[in-house]
């Protein structure tokens, strides 16, 4: 018999052109807090914006933020999904942010929608209730 696992996604890393800029979209549409913010281990800097038990963190360097990358959709990331108490809230402030929804969706289990940050990193955003 197979034993379950309590593993779970504790934080992904992400390259952006500005953390600070992306952290702060991040909470003004999810209401996450910046947990921690400096320099990286290998240079650079990094934002980590997220809940008590996870977040993304958000990386750029002098390089990457002269480059301003928009980066092309599943190269490797497909998207990011994150879930939500109101969708339709949520979309609003997605909306008020200059993004654009796309890919409505009402299938099980949930409801959901996509968009698109400022450096092409596609979000997938489900409500469950």
């Amino acid at each position: 018999m197979t034993q379950t696992s309590n593993a779970r996604i504790e934080h992904a890393n992400l390259t952006v052109a500005n953390p600070q800029e992306s952290a702060q979209l991040m909470s003004d549409l999810f209401g996450w807090r910046i947990r921690w913010e400096g320099p990286s281990m290998l240079g650079g800097h990094t934002v980590h914006v997220g809940s008590e038990e996870d977040y993304l963190a958000l990386y750029t360097n002098d390089e990457v933020r002269a480059a301003k990358p928009h980066f092309t959709k599943g190269v490797p990331l497909n998207h990011i999904g994150i879930v939500v108490d109101d969708l339709d809230s949520t979309e609003a402030k997605v909306i008020a942010a200059g993004l654009k929804p796309f890919s409505h969706g009402d299938y099980e289990p949930g409801r959901r929608f996509y968009f698109f940050d400022s450096n092409g990193i596609e979000f997938e955003v489900v409500c469950y209730n």
